[in-house]
C-alpha cells in the first residue's frame, strides 16, 4: 500500500507527493502545512536545482555592466562551479562555505581581495535563491568576511610622473599629464572624445567611459550618477592635449586615444613597460595617476567635498581612501575646546 498526499501550492496547482508508509505521509504533510503558513514552501521539482543552474539563470537576469558580467562569469567559472556547481542548491551548508572560502586563501593562495569577490558573488545567488523561494534561507548569512588586509595608496612623486610620461610612446605620453592633472579613471580616460575638452574654459568633461567586454571594448555611462562631472584642468594639461591633437588630429566626435583602447592590451603593450622603463615599483598601475591627482589637491587644501566631487567618488568613498593624507588638526582642536572652555570660564 502507498500513501499520497495531496495539497495545493502557492499557485493554487494541486500537487501530488507519494510515500511507502503512513508515518512519511503524516510528516510530509504537516511540513508542508507548515512551510505554506509561514511562506517558505519550495516546489519538490525546484529542490533539485543545482548551484550552478539557478546560477547561470541568475547571472543572465542581472543588469550588469559589461565588464561585471564578465566578471561575475568569471568568477563563478572559475571559482565557484567547479566546486559547488553540481551540487543541488539546497543541499550546500553554512559550514562547507566558510571551510571553502578559508581554503582559497590559505590553501590556494588565492588573493583576500579576489576572496572577497567571491563571496560577494556566492552570497548574490543565495540571497536571490531567498527571493525566489527556492531556499528558505541563505546559508551565506553569517559567514565571516574575508579579511583583506587595509593597503595606503602611495601617490607618485613629480619625478616619477615626468619620468613615467618621458618613457610612454608619443601617443600616449598626454595620457600620463591628462590623467594626474584630472584624476580620471583608466576607463573615463579612455570614452574621452575631443568634443569633451573646453580649451576656453579649462575644463574635461566626464561623460561615458570604455570598459572591457568579451569580445573587444564597448563605450558606456560612466561608473555611478557621482562620475558625471566637469573637471578644471590646469593650462600645462590644456597645451599638452592641445600638442596631441596637432601631432594625432582627430574630430569632435573622434576618440583622444584612437579605438577605443582596451585596457588589458594597453596594459600589456604600453603601460608596463613604461613603468618598467622608468624604474616605478613593479605592479604599478595607470590607477596610481587617479591617487597621486588626489593628493596633490589634499596637500593644497582642499577638502573631502572637494576632492570627492573632483573624482566623482562619494565623500566615503573618498575619506576611505584618503583619510591618512589628510593633516591632523591636533593642535587646532585643542585650541578649540581651550578656547570654548576659557569662554565658560
Amino acid at each position: 500500500m502507498r500513501w499520497q498526499v495531496r495539497y495545493r501550492d502557492p499557485d493554487r496547482k494541486q500537487v501530488k507527493e507519494n510515500f511507502t508508509t503512513k508515518p512519511q505521509a503524516e510528516r510530509r504533510a504537516a511540513e508542508i502545512a507548515m512551510e505554506l503558513d509561514k511562506g517558505t514552501y519550495v516546489r519538490p521539482s525546484e529542490l533539485r536545482i543545482t548551484f550552478r543552474e539557478y546560477a547561470e539563470q541568475w547571472r543572465k537576469a542581472q543588469p550588469h555592466r559589461a565588464t561585471t558580467a564578465r566578471d561575475v562569469e568569471t568568477v563563478l567559472r572559475l571559482y565557484v562551479y567547479p566546486r559547488f556547481g553540481d551540487r543541488q542548491l539546497t543541499s550546500i551548508r553554512q559550514g562547507e562555505l566558510q571551510a571553502w572560502l578559508t581554503g582559497l586563501v590559505r590553501v590556494k593562495g588565492l588573493a583576500p581581495r579576489t576572496a572577497r569577490k567571491v563571496q560577494q558573488k556566492v552570497s548574490a545567488v543565495f540571497n536571490a535563491a531567498v527571493r525566489d523561494r527556492l531556499i528558505p534561507a541563505s546559508p551565506c548569512a553569517g559567514l565571516k568576511a574575508v579579511e583583506v588586509p587595509h593597503t595606503e595608496v602611495a601617490p607618485l612623486t613629480s619625478a616619477e610622473v615626468h619620468k613615467l610620461a618621458g618613457a610612454m610612446p608619443d601617443r600616449y605620453r598626454v595620457l600620463v599629464i591628462l590623467a594626474v592633472g584630472s584624476g580620471l579613471r583608466a576607463g573615463e580616460l579612455f570614452g574621452l572624445q575631443v568634443k569633451h575638452i573646453d580649451f576656453l574654459r579649462r575644463t574635461v568633461r566626464v561623460e561615458q567611459q570604455v570598459q572591457r567586454a568579451h569580445p573587444g571594448v564597448v563605450v558606456c555611462p560612466p561608473k555611478t550618477k557621482h562620475s558625471y562631472r566637469t573637471v578644471p584642468v590646469p593650462q600645462r594639461v590644456i597645451d599638452a592635449l592641445a600638442a596631441h591633437l596637432k601631432a594625432y588630429p582627430a574630430e569632435q566626435d573622434g576618440f583622444l586615444f584612437a579605438g577605443p583602447v582596451n585596457a588589458d592590451h594597453f596594459a600589456d603593450t604600453v603601460w608596463r613597460p613604461a613603468v618598467k622603463a622608468a624604474g616605478l615599483p613593479k605592479g604599478t598601475r595607470l590607477h596610481a595617476l587617479r591617487h597621486t591627482y588626489a593628493s596633490v589637491l589634499i596637500k593644497h587644501g582642499k577638502g573631502p567635498k572637494t576632492v570627492a566631487a573632483r573624482l566623482g567618488d562619494t565623500v566615503v568613498v573618498a575619506m576611505g581612501i584618503y583619510a591618512h593624507l589628510f593633516p591632523d588638526d591636533d593642535e587646532d582642536t585643542r585650541e578649540a575646546v581651550e578656547e570654548f572652555l576659557q569662554e565658560a570660564a
